[in-house]
């Protein structure tokens, strides 16, 4: 069912439905209350009350609309359940918003997403920064976006829809959006040495000293770099090939604000792996393994610790080594871990929300994975499955991008097709729960000790 607000009034036109009795049905009580209230938590508060009435699930509140209507509150039942959603503004029609079990969560979604039993939504409220122009949008404190956005065999078309998808991210307001992995080429081993490119290093911005602009790097780099110059946000670039010395790397770029190179985080741990009857994949063919771990600050006000603070980064099969999370948390003290990142049909059923939640309790910190959006295999001239005839195999991603509180609970995800996850962090739950299970402070260490290997060698 469809509760359409205007500025002041509602209506609730039910498509496809039964009669309603319109005395007595609570989701017109509920309208009534609305409609003779215009302040923004009286809305709040009666929308709960619509919730507790109908027995449905907590819902997430938003605003959306074109130039001539105020906005729209949609409420609809997927898979048995019952949730309400929310239209995203501005012109992307086309996007829809859900909550999952934290206020200030949202994920953009197309089409609707099905929920399992645990995803049990909770108020939550778009900001009105949202509806403005571009001009006017300012930034939430620590919200961030997360982009699962659909990677074809087009390089430039992949780039141009990244480029897309991050204004998205700066029109919902988010101070940090990230990219999934292999954005901007085919999840192939043999695709790599075609797409990878000459990226910057750490410390490069768009200008060189003299004043000009570095030909070298590739165009992916140039656009995340350009974008976050002119959103003002920072970009965790998911990862693209990198071609530096002969040599292939799996590489995300981190860039500040001002589109400064802020970190550099080539895979640590290559996909090798042969799962009988499910996938065999193997990077080392072609890639090459980093050597170090990746961190940034992000900069906020001195003396304020509720910002996002320092950020560990890895990519993809990294996330599977809990060592690798626990040097960025424990011997870094990194608040967040992000990791960009393609499973397959196999292991993301299995492992993907699983792996997630485990480095978020492991770390005591927020997790944001990125994945791309699952594409269909490609089709020939006649509407078949060309997937044989293609340059390069198809591979076929898990999606449902996700944000994972300390507690360890999923906030935020999506399903498998395109979508965009936003969330508000609360980053005082991150020292709630240090406090509340000390276990950094009661390690054994006279029976095991965590070692950066990489600053013993220096």
């Amino acid at each position: 069912c469809f509760l359409l607000p205007s500025s002041h009034s509602f209506a609730i036109p039910i498509p496809s439905a039964p009669p309603v009795d319109t005395v007595s049905h609570p989701l017109l009580k509920c309208a009534q209350i609305l409609n003779t209230h215009s302040h923004m938590h009286v809305m709040k508060r009666a929308v709960q009350a619509l919730c507790v009435a109908t027995s449905f699930p907590w819902g997430a509140v938003g605003i959306s609309g074109s130039a001539s209507t105020a906005g729209s509150l949609i409420t609809s039942g997927i898979a048995g359940q019952t949730l309400l959603r929310s239209t995203i503004p501005l012109k992307y029609s086309s996007f829809s918003s859900i909550a999952r079990k934290s206020s200030s969560i949202l994920a953009f979604a197309h089409p609707l997403v099905s929920l399992n039993h645990n995803q049990r939504s909770t108020i939550t409220q778009l900001s009105a920064k949202m509806s403005g122009t571009a001009n006017s949008i300012q930034q939430t404190k620590n919200r961030v976006a997360l982009l699962q956005l659909p990677v074809t065999s087009d390089k430039h078309q992949n780039i141009q829809t990244a480029k897309e998808y991050i204004q998205k991210a700066y029109e919902a307001g988010a101070q940090l959006c990230v990219l999934p992995e292999i954005w901007n080429s085919p999840y192939a081993t043999s695709a790599f040495p075609e797409y990878a490119e000459i990226l910057p290093k750490v410390g490069d911005s768009l200008l060189s000293q003299d004043g000009t602009e570095n030909s070298s790097w590739g165009q992916s780099s140039i656009m995340l770099m350009e974008m976050a110059q002119k959103t003002k946000m920072y970009i965790v670039g998911g990862s693209i090939p990198e071609k530096c010395s002969e040599k292939i790397y799996n590489t995300c770029l981190i860039v500040n604000p001002s589109g400064k190179i802020v970190g550099k985080h080539r895979k640590v741990h290559l996909f090798d792996i042969n799962v009988p009857g499910g996938i065999q994949f193997k990077e080392s063919e072609t890639l090459t393994g980093g050597e170090g771990a990746t961190y940034f600050d992000v900069d906020g006000e001195d003396g304020d610790e509720s910002g996002l603070g320092r950020i560990g980064v890895g990519i993809c099969y990294d996330i599977r080594f809990p060592e690798y999370a626990l040097l960025l948390t424990q011997m870094h003290q990194c608040k967040i871990l992000i990791y960009p990142g393609a499973f397959n049909l196999t292991t993301g059923p299995a492992h993907w929300e699983l792996l997630t939640r485990g480095r978020a309790v492991d770390g005591q910190c927020f997790v944001l994975t990125c994945s791309p959006a699952r594409m269909p295999p490609p089709k020939d001239e006649d509407g078949d499955n060309s997937d044989g005839k293609s340059k390069y195999p198809h591979y076929s991603a898990w999606g449902h991008s996700t944000v994972v509180s300390p507690w360890g609970e999923v906030v935020a995800t999506c399903d498998e097709k395109p979508a965009m996850v936003v969330a508000d962090l609360d980053m005082e739950k991150v020292k709630e729960m240090r406090m509340a299970i000390p276990t950094m402070a009661q390690k054994r260490h006279d029976l095991y000790r965590l070692v950066n290997v990489s600053d013993a060698k220096e």
